[in-house]
């Protein structure tokens, strides 16, 4: 799994878990098919997958979804900050 803290919000400490990644070495895709399949740019995924995104559109979260044939939760994990 990989653990990027994200910032703060609302000024109550959290951390997004992005598990972009993972998914697409079981699904045995790339970031560049799944941009195609998708239709985001690489660019905008890579941001997704690093946890420098501040937000997620709830159509982008249902087609990452739909292409990797996962629920939102398998994505995204939500965990209290320190």
């Amino acid at each position: 799994m990989f653990y990027i803290k994200s910032l703060s919000f609302y000024n109550n400490a959290m951390t997004i878990i992005v598990r972009l990644d993972r998914l697409l070495v079981e699904r045995h895709l790339t970031l560049t098919q799944l941009a195609e399949r998708v239709g985001i740019s690489i660019v905008n995924l890579s941001v997704l997958k690093t946890n420098r995104g501040r937000a997620i559109r709830f159509s982008t979260l249902g087609a990452l979804c739909r292409e990797l044939s996962c629920q939102p939760g398998d994505l995204l994990e939500y965990v209290e900050g320190d």
